[in-house]
């Protein structure tokens, strides 16, 4: 339709360019049928469709520009996909482009493996910002691109099991058996059946008695790295990473979480509560650091929830990047149903649909740690060998 205009700010199409005459509502319509806004534009003369979109806002003023919003050609729009928030990629159209040009070039490139196992402790005292959400998913991300990943699920939920399709029911050999029995990590360890490379450690309800256990046993807070030591020094086992996902509390099972690990990974949901208790955190890390594990550092800070047509959750992103700095991924993961979806299902996100934009945000943001560890600029972190 060369000779077309179109409903500026909708990209409906005028038949031959003529406005129809109001309605009996008073409401203006084209020749069409389709409700109008304000006039009509040329076609060639305005924004472009995705343009358009990205300015809408569901508040009350427009949405601030993305980075390069003068999208013109593809390379152009994988330049703005990779510069930006997905979640920014929220229509129709936006979100197909950038799926068939990430899809192709970056799912299929191989991430770089670390020196020498990452083990990465994914904690927030809060419940609900993305805990476990996100340590599955970007351990399931690691490992479709070739690396081999360990998570050891120390939630008495058991969530992060449910999302890897483990079996996790009170009979199941789990973590509070290595906690609590000392029984050796390979003993429980089990294999993901959907992904190659990745195993999983589950948690079953037995655990949640664990904190109790612990009080009166000796060297209570170093179990876990204890355990995790003796398992990484058996023959045969080598892995790239090893994500710990935590329970919504700072007990004694986050504490030998810490105390095991070497970096902390801090998923912070784009809202106002999210930034409260934050600083309790990051109290009770310094603590551990000073008494009880020297190596450990807040290497990656990642913004989950993230919706891009709300100011809320553009103001919580820009705080915590000035305050955190390059520790925050520039990768944010979208609110999607997609992700929600997965574990319902006994899956990764990166199973159930890869080619949605959650599951590509998490495979960007694995991939910047990937690179992040292969450059050596992960703050700090030092690696159990």
């Amino acid at each position: 339709m060369t000779d077309a205009t179109v409903v500026a700010g909708l990209g409906w199409p005028v038949a031959g360019g003529v406005v129809a005459i109001e309605s009996a509502t008073g409401e203006r319509r084209s020749a069409n049928g389709w409700p109008l806004i304000s006039g009509t534009i040329d076609p060639t003369g305005g924004p472009s469709n995705l343009e358009r979109e990205i300015s809408v806002n569901a508040g009350d003023r427009p949405a601030e520009p993305a980075a390069s919003t003068h999208v013109r050609s593809t390379a152009d729009l994988a330049d703005f996909a990779m510069s930006g928030s997905l979640a920014d990629l929220d229509t129709p159209i936006a979100r197909e482009a950038a799926v068939a040009l990430m899809a192709v070039g970056r799912r299929t490139a191989p991430m770089p493996k670390p020196d020498q196992t990452r083990i990465m402790v994914v904690a927030n005292q809060k419940g609900g910002v993305g805990k476990t959400t996100t340590t599955v998913n970007l351990a399931a991300a690691l490992a479709v691109s070739g690396l081999r990943v360990l998570v050891i699920d120390l939630d008495p939920q058991g969530n992060a099991s449910t999302a890897l399709g483990i079996d996790h029911h009170a009979e199941i050999p789990s973590i509070y058996d290595v906690m609590v029995e000392e029984t050796p990590i390979g003993e429980v360890v089990q294999k993901v059946e959907e992904i190659d490379g990745l195993w999983c450690v589950p948690a079953t309800i037995d655990l949640a008695g664990a904190e109790i256990e612990l009080v009166s046993m000796v060297a209570r807070e170093s179990r876990m790295r204890k355990s995790l030591d003796q398992h990484l020094q058996e023959p045969g086992v080598e892995y790239d990473y090893v994500f710990i996902d935590c329970p919504p509390s700072l007990g004694l099972l986050t504490v030998n979480a810490l105390v095991g690990g070497d970096e902390v990974l801090i998923p912070i949901q784009c809202e106002y509560y999210a930034l409260e208790g934050l600083s309790q955190l990051l109290k009770n890390i310094d603590m551990v650091r000073a008494h009880l594990n020297r190596d450990l550092a807040v290497s990656t800070i990642l913004l989950t929830m993230y919706d891009g047509r709300t100011r809320l959750a553009a103001q919580v992103a820009d705080e915590v990047r000035r305050h955190f700095g390059d520790t925050v991924l520039k990768t944010a993961i979208p609110r999607s149903v997609r992700i929600s979806e997965a574990p319902s299902y006994g899956q990764t996100v990166m199973t159930y649909d890869a080619a949605s934009s959650g599951a590509l945000s998490y495979l960007e943001a694995a991939r910047e740690i990937a690179e992040r560890g292969a450059s050596g600029s992960t703050h700090g972190e030092t690696t159990h060998g």
